[in-house]
């Protein structure tokens, strides 16, 4: 790799973005920052700006435009500041960059990722709402555009690791018979489900062993991190539900497997750090390093394997139906589950309701077939409405 590197972070203040940043610095003769976007952490996001030198800040929540200027000012930063949804599509799209990390949480995102993908640029993706939610409008954007699309979540970056190089078709013409998607089954995996009533959140983010946001964290307790997952391996590799097998492995060494025709596992281990996928992805096809330290095996000694309880994690059979319904089934699907998170996290409904909302929320929902954007967000919209008129019946109800 002789070129430096154009780089754009959309979500550059969340665990993501931090990490992508931490490998970036260390890589100054690799690597330049364009643009840094952050939703509202104004002061933040003008301190990475200071440290990065980007020639454009973005902050989404206009209302606090005036306080990153005023600290940019502070700083010497001579950045242009855009701002609003307007503002996130321009650096998403920006002429003069080579690569965008699209790590905003959610379906937020969504609609700056596209217009990456139509740039036909590198694009490393973390943001797997934009696939859960927008799957064929996504792919054919990034087909069409020419785009490089990289997933730097670390099951599906170890996928993509374990994969024939260069290799097109379906998972059967490539020599492969099935996916093999690990998770750590969280902070509950043990926990009797009797104790689940009283679950705060405080507890639900207490991953035990990934530093993640507040809500991928809530994800991974429940495990609709997995069914979600399960969706983006169908769109990034072309795998059929029967093709993809949820894996809990507790120690989260092994990140994820392949399983080829004649019977061999390749696997993909390390620290469970995302400094790793995000540096297999943005130096691809070199290798740089990323901070992370060497796997010592025999202190690990032990690697477990488990098969998961759809009964205890409700979650995957959803992920599995949403996905074998197809159109804006999955689009419903992670509506539905942004809406009971945020009602969970501001303590207005039981952790034990959360998958209930959802499933509710496809019960009552129809899919329809996706053809473009608006298809996504109408969609997007319908289900947000009938799971925030769930959430409100609920809590009349328990009243």
């Amino acid at each position: 790799m002789s070129a430096v590197q154009n780089i754009t972070i959309l979500g550059a203040t969340g665990s993501i973005g931090a990490s992508t940043l931490e490998v970036i610095g260390r890589h100054p003769d690799r690597f330049r920052v364009v643009a840094l976007a952050a939703h509202r952490r104004a002061d933040e996001l003008a301190e990475l700006c200071r440290r990065f030198r980007p020639d454009y800040a973005c902050l989404v929540d206009v209302s606090r435009i005036s306080q990153l200027r005023e600290r940019l000012a502070a700083y010497g930063v001579p950045a242009r500041v855009v701002g609003g949804e307007a503002g996130l599509l321009e650096v998403a799209s920006l002429p003069d960059v080579d690569c965008v990390v699209a790590a905003i949480v959610g379906a937020a995102g969504l609609s700056a990722t596209l217009a990456a993908a139509r740039t036909g640029k590198k694009l490393l993706l973390a943001n797997k709402e934009a696939l859960v939610s927008a799957g064929p409008v996504f792919m054919e954007t990034v087909r069409a555009s020419g785009a490089m699309l990289l997933p730097i979540d670390s099951e599906h970056n170890a996928i993509f690791q374990c994969l024939p190089p260069f290799a097109s078709g379906g998972l059967a013409a490539r020599g492969i018979r099935r996916i093999l998607l690990t998770g750590s089954g969280g902070p509950f995996r043990a926990r009797p489900r009797a104790e689940l009533h009283r679950v705060t959140p405080d507890e639900a983010c207490a991953h035990p062993n990934w530093v993640m946001g507040r809500k991928i964290s809530v994800d991974s307790a429940t495990m609709m991190n997995k069914a979600l997952e399960i969706v983006e391996a169908h769109w990034l590799f072309g795998a059929n539900p029967q093709q993809i097998q949820v894996v809990v492995h507790p120690q989260s060494v092994v990140h994820s497997m392949v399983e080829y025709a004649d019977g061999s596992v390749i696997a993909q281990l390390g620290h469970p750090d995302m400094r790793t996928p995000i540096a297999q992805a943005l130096a691809f096809p070199e290798r740089i390093e990323a901070g992370v330290s060497s796997l010592d095996l025999f202190r690990i000694r032990t690697l477990t394997f488990e098969q998961p309880d759809f009964e205890r994690f409700p979650a995957l059979r959803l992920g599995y139906e949403a996905l074998q319904n197809g159109g804006s089934a999955p689009a419903i699907l992670n509506a539905a589950n942004e809406v009971a998170v945020a009602a969970f996290l501001d303590r207005r409904l039981p952790f034990l309701r959360i998958t209930a909302v959802i499933e509710e929320t496809l019960a009552s929902v129809p899919a329809s077939a996706l053809a473009s954007l608006e298809d996504v967000l109408a969609a997007d919209a319908l289900a947000r409405i009938r799971a925030c008129q769930i959430v409100t019946s609920l809590n009349s109800n328990a009243a």
